[in-house]
């Protein structure tokens, strides 16, 4: 108690720490975002889609404590595991959402197995069936904002031959941009989508999938804003590899601006296109 006094008496207090060092910044980060401020005003003047995608934090499945609180009735609190073991839990959650800049609106598909290149471009194919089409009727091309890691990371193989059968499958030209690394929290997903749900699901256990889809589902704004969420039972296997002759046979189109970030895929022609059918 005398050093409590004497540390208050020297204007100390208890404090919790701060994330505010961000680190060596890259030299055209800010170029980079206004490099895609232009790309997705330009796609939306002729009302083609534009969607911001990534992967939210990971959960565990089952009776583990959420962070926040939820209104219950007095003295029940909802009763959870004491320590947060995986083997207690039915598995891990993998929300990858899909946002639609231009309508407020976005779709969640719910992954159990892996973060891969093939569940990102699954969850992008379905927020096109479930959302895409439909508000899009006319679209002519297809604008993603991504970060620049994880299974949409730019440098990745995988992530564009698959974007690439996702080209074909869609009758569209796919265009990227990347952000720069270690700017993924400038995400639009991240602050439009990702965090009401953190919000709508704050304090509730997170016991089984169909709890997941719900609360995601439930989210909404008074801004309108609504979101859609899916179950995705497959299981994508890690390790897959592709040479460079696949690299080439891709109909990548790299902008003149950082082209390591910056790049769309056009259609192939019927022939080349099966080849990469799924």
């Amino acid at each position: 108690m005398t050093v409590d006094r004497y540390l208050r008496a020297m204007d100390y207090s208890l404090q919790a720490n701060v994330k505010t060092i961000e680190g060596a910044q890259h030299p055209d980060r800010d170029a980079q975002f206004r490099y895609i401020d232009r790309e997705v005003k330009t796609f939306m003047r002729s009302h083609d889609p534009v969607i911001s995608v990534d992967t939210k934090k990971k959960e565990l499945v089952g009776a583990f404590r959420n962070a926040g609180r939820s209104w219950r009735p007095r003295g029940r609190p909802a009763e959870v595991c004491t320590h947060d073991f995986p083997q207690l839990g039915q598995g891990k959650a993998i929300p990858y959402g899909a946002y639609d800049i231009a309508r407020d609106q976005g779709l969640v598909n719910v992954g159990m197995s892996h973060e891969t290149a093939e569940f990102a471009l699954e969850s992008i194919r379905r927020w096109w069936r479930v959302m895409g089409r439909r508000s899009y009727p006319q679209a002519q091309r297809l604008l993603i904002c991504a970060d620049a890691g994880g299974g949409n990371g730019s440098r990745r193989r995988r992530w564009k031959v698959h974007l690439q059968r996702l080209t074909t499958e869609l009758g569209v030209p796919i265009t990227v941009c990347h952000y720069p690394p270690g700017t993924s929290k400038w995400n639009k997903v991240e602050h439009r989508l990702f965090s009401f749900i953190s919000l709508q699901w704050k304090g509730q256990p997170l016991v089984n999938y169909a709890t997941i889809v719900q609360l995601i589902g439930g989210t909404r704004t008074r801004s309108g804003f609504k979101v859609k969420a899916v179950l995705d039972t497959r299981t994508y296997e890690i390790g897959e590899h592709f040479s460079e002759g696949d690299m080439k046979a891709l109909k990548l189109t790299r902008h003149s601006f950082h082209p390591d970030w910056n790049y769309t895929l056009s259609l192939m022609h019927l022939y080349t296109s099966l080849y990469y059918s799924p």
